[in-house]
Order: C-alpha cells, then structure tokens, then sequence
C-alpha cells in the first residue's frame, strides 16, 4: 500500500511479518514525509511497526513507540546525512530523536517526554 509520495507500507513492516507496514500511524507517516522533503535526502527505513517478538528481538523496550506505529529508524552512517535528516525532522515538528552509530531513531508516541534527543 502506498502510504505517502516516498513510502510504501512494506517500508514499515516488522522483520517477522510482513504486512503489519499498514499498521502505521498515518499522521505519523505524514509528518515523516514532510521531513524527508526538508531534508532533501532520501530515509531509508531499517524499523517501523515492529510486533513484541520483532521489537525484543530488537532490544527494544517494552513500551517502545515502533509498538504503536508511532516510530520509525532511519539508516544512516554518514555525518553530513545526519545533519539534514536531523534538520528535517526537526522543521517538521518531530522532538523525540535517538541518534545511532548506523541510524536516527524518530518517534512522536502521545504521553511520552518531548524536546529530547538521546544517543545509543
């Protein structure tokens, strides 16, 4: 399914089953694609939706946002990417930000801290 100009739901599926991409939060999924086109570079997703099998696999934690389809990582090793999909999801309004060695972490799950940037 398409779920915006630059994504497709199967981006998003968890790693052990495929089709819960649909699972997603569409305004979340909005707001994702309006910081892909401020960034100007594409967002290759490495983890969307994630079942609590896939997210514990993952060493995701037990209320992780990729849970609710409120969360997405993005690849990416290099600094000068990083700079603009950071940019980018800041001008669109994301504030929960996890910065990897291989990925940017971006969720807006309701009820969790906001204005917070943390490091893996």
């Amino acid at each position: 399914m398409i779920l915006s100009q630059h994504f497709r739901s199967h981006e998003f599926d968890s790693a052990d089953k495929p089709g819960t991409g649909d699972k997603m939060n569409l305004m979340f999924i909005s707001k994702l694609e309006q910081a892909r086109t401020y960034a100007g570079v594409q967002f290759r997703i490495t983890s969307g939706y994630r079942t609590k099998a896939q997210n514990q696999k993952a060493g995701g934690k037990p209320n992780s946002a990729h849970l609710t389809g409120h969360a997405a990582d993005i690849f990416c090793i290099e600094s000068n990417q990083r700079y603009h999909i950071i940019r980018g999801l800041l001008q669109a309004g994301f504030n929960r930000i996890g910065i990897g060695p291989s990925f940017v972490h971006v969720d807006d799950e309701p009820g969790k801290p906001d204005d917070v940037i943390w490091t893996y």
